[in-house]
């Protein structure tokens, strides 16, 4: 899952990034309301950590801005960001009335800092789970079930062992399942700004998982992409 951290304190923001790469997550950085907003307008994240004392002024705005932007429709506001982002504000600002302005206009959730970075990643784990419309903490697909707290992957309950590129992209794949995503639109979702990319990772990735829990669990539509079915082939 690709998020964006809005932090302009550096040591803050270099934390972040490391610590949440290490959980499996591909993290770009920015250090201001302007670049933030040029980040969200370029690219798709599937969250945003929010500090709201920023170089260039107040997260607020870039909030409200998020959430006031209309829905993509079409190629005509597709470079526009998404409004239902996940927004999570990561915030010195600790008082009542605060935390309650924040959630009014329009965060998803509130964490002050100093916090403890196990628990900032399980409410991210719960912001993307709410975004992808799932109650439960694991993902299934007929005897597939991926858990994304403790990034482990079984089928028919024996655990299957996979490099943590595989597991990022399985996630991606089981999140969209019935949909078809081109290469293009997993690489967004796995790799930040700085990242290398081989020109064939995804199809190698794929190709392994394919190999390890059965060649009809992705599929591909020639030209187009690869995508999982609502149901397992039987």
């Amino acid at each position: 899952m690709r998020i964006l951290v809005v932090e302009d304190d550096a040591g803050i923001a270099s934390g972040l990034r490391s610590n949440l790469q290490q959980r499996g997550y591909a993290v770009d950085v920015s250090d201001g309301v302007a670049s933030a907003w040029r980040a969200l307008r370029a690219e798709r994240f599937d969250a945003v950590l929010l500090d709201l004392g920023l170089v260039d002024g107040d997260g607020s705005e870039l909030l409200r801005r998020l959430r006031l932007s209309p829905p993509a429709t079409g190629a005509a506001s597709a470079a526009l960001p998404d409004p239902s982002t996940p927004v999570l504000i990561v915030t010195a600002r600790d008082q009542v009335h605060q935390r309650i302005a924040g959630l009014d206009q329009g965060a998803d959730d509130y964490l002050t800092k100093p916090f403890d970075v196990d628990e900032l990643d399980a409410r991210l784990r719960a912001l993307l789970r709410r975004a992808a419309g799932r109650a439960s903490p694991t993902i299934r697909l007929g005897d597939i079930e991926l858990d994304p707290a403790t990034r482990t992957v079984r089928q028919q309950g024996k655990l299957v062992e996979m490099s943590p590129r595989e597991f990022s992209v399985l996630l991606v794949l089981l999140e969209a399942r019935g949909r078809v995503l081109s290469r293009q639109q997993i690489e967004e979702r796995l790799y930040s700004w700085d990242a290398a990319v081989e020109s064939n990772a995804v199809e190698v990735h794929i190709h392994h998982l394919r190999r390890k829990l059965g060649s009809a669990c992705i599929q591909t539509m020639r030209g187009v992409g690869y995508f999982m079915p609502q149901e397992t082939p039987a």
